[in-house]
């Protein structure tokens, strides 16, 4: 099939770009000349400004992941051999996403994560990208673990891992979904001081039951109903002064029955 016009016009482009491109590389190389460096730079800019552009969605400033990828143009541009015959891209392309994937897996953390661990995130974030372009829209768990032949079990830790990448404020603003806001502090729970109470009162409730019956009911009424002294005294029909000899006595009683208690060993 003949080519058209425009087809014939791009070739001849390309073939002038790969011309000129060689011409570059014999100036830097034999000749160290910076000026045809730095002219390799601008003109292949835009392949690491693409390759870049394809982690942006990894939750990472794009002006970091840009620079990043254009070190790696820098040193696939010092690194390339011009006699091997083949075309710059195929070359630069493994050397920044070398690059990229580098500093993903050394500089790019919050925390400590296992290199296969993080290995197997970027993976995933990788087909996740790839996925949402092709069908716009995110692809769920089981389709991403198709697509890797992966497990879902798999996936869904390569998802949670990526949760590690980046730390949040505590002061971030957090959505509950229920027309709730607050902040991410308020979701975290707060140490509840009564648990220690718990087993004091399973001691207090064994010890208790070694007391007279008249002893268990004013205790029961001056520290579970709160009564003072002169409501219990109404309420059992004794003095206040009888009231607090009982109670001094009770309170007496259970120190030693729970001391006693927490002294025998469990069988």
């Amino acid at each position: 099939m003949a080519q058209t016009l425009q087809e014939r016009l791009d070739t001849v482009s390309a073939a002038v770009e790969r011309a000129e491109s060689v011409e570059l590389f014999r100036r830097w190389q034999d000749n160290g000349d910076h000026r045809a460096r730095e002219q390799l730079v601008e003109r292949f800019l835009p392949l690491a400004r693409k390759l870049a552009r394809r982690y942006s969605g990894a939750h990472e400033p794009f002006d970091d992941l840009l620079q990043v990828a254009s070190l790696g143009l820098v040193k696939a541009i010092d690194r390339f051999d011009t006699s091997r015959g083949t075309a710059f891209s195929s070359f630069a392309v493994p050397t920044i996403l070398g690059e990229l994937k580098r500093y993903f897996r050394d500089l790019g953390w919050s925390v400590h994560v296992p290199r296969g661990a993080q290995e197997l995130a970027l993976k995933v974030e990788e087909a996740r990208q790839r996925m949402s372009s092709r069908t716009g829209r995110p692809p769920s768990v089981p389709e991403l673990a198709e697509y890797l032949e992966l497990s879902i079990e798999e996936v869904l830790e390569a998802l949670e891992t990526a949760g590690a990448h980046h730390t949040a404020s505590l002061d971030a603003p957090r959505d509950d979904g229920e027309d709730e806001s607050g902040t991410l502090a308020d979701a975290f729970g707060e140490v509840d001081e009564r648990f220690d109470l718990v087993e004091d009162k399973v001691t207090i409730a064994s010890a208790a039951r070694h007391l007279g019956p008249r002893e268990r009911r004013v205790l029961l009424l001056r520290f579970v109903e709160d009564l003072t002294q002169s409501q219990i005294a109404a309420a059992i029909g004794v003095s206040q002064m009888q009231v607090s000899r009982i109670l001094r006595r009770a309170l007496e009683q259970l120190r030693e029955l729970t001391q006693a208690e927490q002294l025998v060993e469990p069988s």
